[in-house]
């Protein structure tokens, strides 16, 4: 077991617990083995552990903005624990998970349903104004998009390890669609700091990596 792995079952017992409201329940660490299994999978390049805590970190800077900072970071827990890089329904069944974990591990109905709903918000990442909790998880999904130059690099160099299966061309055509997609949207970030402080440099990020696919 990592150091990163003691600190996530932490985390994740602390908002498990408020998550419950009090509430007794279940053991917390059989849940957080699941779920770390998942996140450890070896079809993951970026989809990763270290994925996992930089959302959370990032949620915890944007909680403030939240309406329900914990049931924002279950979701972020959930939000690719079912991650297939061949397959199209990965954010529906991660949503069915935590439909089918959060009740047995004691979590209030409305906060799995808030949960599902948010996990399931991360197809588009195009939350409704007024939507906090959804701005604040695709906020910080996204906010690999606004990381310096290098580190953008070494995202995209792991996203193309993760498809490896797709023939290059294919890739990058597929690639900058999403490149496209993401370019054409109005905000990137919805949250106030996400954009004052994310959207400028993710915006250069997304135009360069275009370029460099040629496209």
């Amino acid at each position: 077991m990592t150091d990163t792995d003691d600190s996530l079952r932490a985390r994740w017992q602390e908002t498990l617990t408020r998550a419950r409201g009090g509430a007794a329940g279940p053991d917390p660490a059989p849940y957080a083995a699941n779920l770390l299994a998942r996140w450890a999978e070896p079809q993951r390049r970026y989809h990763t552990t270290a994925h996992l805590v930089a959302v959370l970190d990032h949620i915890d800077t944007l909680a403030g903005h939240a309406a329900d900072p914990d049931a924002v970071r279950l979701a972020a827990w959930f939000h690719d624990a079912v991650y297939r890089p061949d397959r199209s329904e990965n954010e529906e069944r991660s949503a069915a998970l935590a439909e089918r974990a959060l009740p047995e591990a004691g979590v209030p109905d409305g906060v799995t349903a808030e949960v599902a709903r948010l996990v399931r918000l991360t197809v588009t990442h195009d939350p409704a104004d007024g939507d906090a909790d959804g701005e604040v998880l695709c906020d910080a999904d996204l906010a690999i998009l606004a990381a310096a130059p290098s580190q953008y690099a070494a995202y995209a160099a792991q996203v193309r390890e993760e498809y490896g299966f797709v023939p290059d061309d294919a890739f990058r055509e597929g690639r900058a669609t999403v490149l496209r997609q993401l370019l054409g949207l109005p905000r990137l970030f919805r949250t106030p700091h996400g954009a004052e402080h994310w959207e400028p440099r993710a915006r250069q990020n997304l135009l360069t990596e275009l370029e460099l696919l040629g496209h």
